[in-house]
């Protein structure tokens, strides 16, 4: 694996824990506004990303490669509704996806298969995360005002954290 790459995942780990700190940040914020379904569906998304990092953090390690932590910038905590923070989470994994391309393309540059390969998974895994945000966002622009909309669609998410 080249310097690039592995400067390139230990970049990913960062961003992966960012992730993480966001959706806990979004997660706190709900609470606040006593939308436990969707702070508990934020909950879970934090441990996934959490997990994420983690996938790269072994696999610098299981090619022989060293793990480089860097600061973790804080998250915003407060949004305007929870439209606007499922727009954030939208937007957010749209970046996320961008970086993990990024990563494809230079494991491409460098004819590093194993990156490639072990890359593989996150491509599929940013389609699944892209789906949910705007399937979620998508719904919250419908319910508008409603509040019994709203509190429909917090039981949705709540589920989420039951299994």
């Amino acid at each position: 694996m080249t310097k690039v790459m592995t400067d390139k995942i230990n970049d990913q780990i960062n961003a992966e824990m960012y992730s993480a700190y966001l959706y806990l940040s979004m997660a706190g914020y709900l609470a606040s506004k006593n939308l436990n379904g969707a702070a508990g569906w934020m909950k879970m998304q934090a441990k996934e990303e959490m997990e994420h990092a983690m996938k790269f953090y072994h696999f610098i390690e299981d090619m022989g490669e060293r793990v480089t932590l860097k600061e973790i910038q804080a998250p915003p905590a407060e949004w305007n509704s929870l439209l606007a923070l499922m727009e954030n989470v939208y937007a957010h994994e749209q970046k996320v996806t961008k970086l993990i391309h990024s990563l494809v393309d230079q494991a491409r540059a460098d004819n590093d298969h194993a990156s490639f390969e072990m890359l593989q998974w996150f491509v599929k895994e940013q389609v699944e995360e892209e789906l949910h945000a705007r399937d979620l966002r998508d719904k919250i622009k419908l319910a508008g005002d409603s509040v019994n909309a709203l509190f429909i669609i917090d039981g949705i998410m709540g589920k989420r954290a039951q299994g």
